[in-house]
């Protein structure tokens, strides 16, 4: 029970924190802040098959790969949204 609440802290502060620094960084690098911190889901990437390899049980393996599998999306997102931003600044053929 405790490190049910301690995780719920720590995920309330993380969230709190998150919504300061989005609020607080002007709108010209929203772009270039979130697509880097998409890729920096890879770490979730990583977690998630380190816990869904050691985790016993049918249900928390399937929840692992939703894990999986939405870290994913965000990381490819992320380069998607990098890729765009990037395509931006590139000189147009006439």
């Amino acid at each position: 029970m405790e490190t049910l609440l301690l995780l719920l802290f720590i995920f309330t502060l993380a969230a709190f924190l998150g919504f300061e620094l989005i609020s607080k960084v002007p709108s010209q690098l929203h772009t270039p802040l979130m697509s880097g911190s998409n890729a920096i889901s890879g770490i979730t990437i990583v977690g998630a098959m380190i816990a869904t390899a050691h985790i016993g049980g049918e249900a928390a393996k399937w929840i692992g790969f939703g894990a999986l599998v939405l870290a994913t999306i965000n990381v490819v997102g992320g380069y998607v949204v990098t890729d765009r931003m990037l395509g931006m600044f590139k000189k147009k053929d006439k």
